[in-house]
């Protein structure tokens, strides 16, 4: 009886050794490279592509095939030294210095990102982060991440950019207001980001106080089609413009110019964006703009550690009071197109402006095109 068994009982001994052997199989080994790449730049967070290096030999060799790579400046390095400087002459000379101060801090950490041997991803690496991108051999879309915006505004109010570049500014759109406020409409009332209280039912709008600080009593519900009131010349409201235009340019002029050794060491970039974590202010550069960079050479400006900015030819929108959807109020609102004077704004390309930002800013930018437009110069700087 025994042995008849015997045979069955190798049988069943065989297909155990077998399933355990199936177990034990790394079933990892049998995914494609591709899957694994395309998986990995999904991934594209340079910090976890780091830690994916580490795991195994195979990861080791295929993280540094990755096409999209995004990296997040998490550390900022402080100082008190700074070589940016602007000698400025004339009206906005003392605008600029007013502005510097507020950049230092961000644009250093750009600075040691891109040149330094400190470590800012610890990490990832020892090495510095711009050590770690040259191991991207086939980096294609880029994408940098500053740990806020270089610019300082006052409390309350908003200002962004967008910025393109080929060797030099092809673009900018600046969006800025002095206040943006979320009404909420309920039983209760309702508040302001600026901190002020109001009273009423349900669909009132706040007292008008609390709205014409600034647009020389244009409120509410008067539609001024977007012309600037004689007291906006004497209350500072162009010249806070005016701070948020140059300040806006040398921002931008600032972050291209301290892209000068990534864009040389990924010949294989066809996008590069470089954006910050309060979506203030973004540079982009695409393919041909990239190529251009490389091929043409830089202007650089004498006084400082950034790209000359050209002379520029600009188209300004003003509202006073700007109702947006969902209950969203702006107030002195305002909108800025710039390219370089031989390069003149086109009707068409305000299509382009309208669409830069993202909602609520889209729906601002929108109406503010169709609203009176002022024409503008600036010299280069």
């Amino acid at each position: 009886m025994i042995l008849e068994l015997a045979p069955d009982r190798m049988r069943q001994c065989c297909k155990s050794a077998h399933s355990l052997q199936m177990h034990t199989v790394d079933q990892f080994d049998s995914v494609p490279d591709s899957i694994l790449l395309l998986i990995l730049n999904r991934l594209s967070d340079i910090k976890a592509l780091g830690r994916c290096c580490a795991v195994s030999k195979r990861l080791n060799a295929l993280v540094p095939q990755v096409e999209n790579v995004v990296v997040r400046v998490d550390c900022v390095i402080s100082g008190e030294d700074s070589n940016l400087g602007v000698k400025s002459k004339g009206l906005f000379s003392h605008l600029v210095r007013f502005v510097l101060g507020t950049l230092v801090k961000p644009l250093q950490a750009l600075q040691q990102f891109l040149g330094s041997k400190k470590t800012v991803l610890t990490e990832v690496s020892h090495h510095s982060p711009g050590e770690v991108l040259r191991n991207f051999r086939d980096v294609r879309n880029l994408r940098i991440e500053l740990p806020g915006g270089e610019l300082g505004v006052e409390e309350g109010a908003v200002l962004k950019w967008r910025a393109e570049f080929g060797s030099t500014l092809e673009s900018c759109v600046i969006l800025g207001a002095s206040s943006m406020a979320n009404f909420e409409n309920d039983k209760q009332g309702g508040t302001c980001e600026t901190g002020k209280h109001y009273l009423g039912r349900a669909g009132d709008r706040p007292p008008t106080a609390a709205l014409d600080a600034e647009g020389g009593g244009v409120t509410g519900s008067q539609d001024d089609n977007g012309i600037m009131p004689e007291s906006f010349y004497t209350n500072g409201g162009l010249k806070l413009r005016v701070v948020w235009t140059i300040s806006s340019l040398i921002a931008a002029s600032a972050r291209h110019y301290l892209l000068q050794q990534i864009i040389c060491d990924h010949p294989t970039l066809e996008s590069l964006v470089l954006t910050d974590a309060d979506g203030q202010g973004m540079l982009c550069m695409n393919k041909e703009q990239l190529q251009e960079f490389r091929e043409k050479p830089l202007a650089i400006s004498a006084s400082s550690n950034r790209t000359q900015v050209p002379a520029l030819n600009m188209k300004l929108w003003y509202a006073a009071l700007l109702e947006l959807p969902a209950g969203i109020t702006m107030r002195g609102a305002t909108l800025v197109a710039i390219r370089p004077s031989d390069q003149p704004i086109r009707k068409e390309s305000e299509l382009f402006v309208s669409s830069v930002f993202d909602e609520p800013f889209k729906s601002a930018a929108t109406s503010l095109v169709n609203r009176r437009t002022y024409l503008l110069e600036m010299n280069s700087f």
